[in-house]
């Protein structure tokens, strides 16, 4: 077989690569989601667990961990992170000069 693949080098945001629309919301809710996952893993509790300490019902865990993240916004997200005992930071700066547009992105740290 002598096929050909064309190979595609994205961005470091796949939604904005798909050319979804709020590229960067998206990428910052699914990262946030991906912590709250990471944590409740670490703490091996059941989505009955995660969702009594969220204060949601066991189906909205579920969603949340399947990546279905169109309703729960930012700011839930972050209250999320806040009842499972983690400090968030949010930084306003100013843009790089060599960027066209400020973004938004989330930073994990140790």
């Amino acid at each position: 077989m002598n096929e050909k693949h064309e190979v595609f080098h994205g961005s470091s945001n796949v939604f904005a690569d798909l050319g979804l629309p709020d590229a960067e919301e998206l990428l910052a809710k699914s990262e946030l989601a991906r912590q709250i996952i990471t944590i409740t893993g670490e703490r091996l509790l059941t989505q009955v667990q995660t969702a009594d300490i969220l204060g949601i019902d066991q189906p909205k865990v579920s969603a949340l961990v399947r990546g279905k993240l169109a309703g729960f916004s930012l700011e839930r997200l972050i209250h999320f992170l806040n009842l499972l005992g983690k400090d968030v930071q949010i930084v306003v700066k100013a843009k790089a000069r060599t960027r066209q547009h400020a973004g938004l992105r989330v930073v994990v740290a140790s």
